[in-house]
C-alpha cells in the first residue's frame, strides 16, 4: 500500500488496517524488507488513529 493509493480524507476501520498489517506479515514471512517495513510503519500510525478515533466517537 502506498499512502498515494488512499484517497485524502478517507478513513478505515482499526479492523480493516489491521487485517492490511497481518496480510503484509504474512507475504513476508516474519522478514520484512526496507520498502515492506516503510509500508507496515505507515500502517500502525493508520491503525492508530483509527484507534483514536473510535475512543474519541466511543466518548
Amino acid at each position: 500500500m502506498s499512502p498515494d493509493s488512499m484517497a485524502p480524507g478517507s478513513v478505515r476501520s482499526a479492523a480493516e488496517v489491521n487485517e492490511q498489517i497481518r496480510a503484509l506479515w504474512l507475504r513476508a514471512s516474519g522478514s520484512l524488507s526496507a520498502q515492506e517495513r516503510a509500508e507496515y510503519e505507515l500502517l500502525v500510525v493508520e491503525w492508530a488513529a483509527a484507534i483514536r478515533g473510535g475512543v474519541i466517537e466511543a466518548a
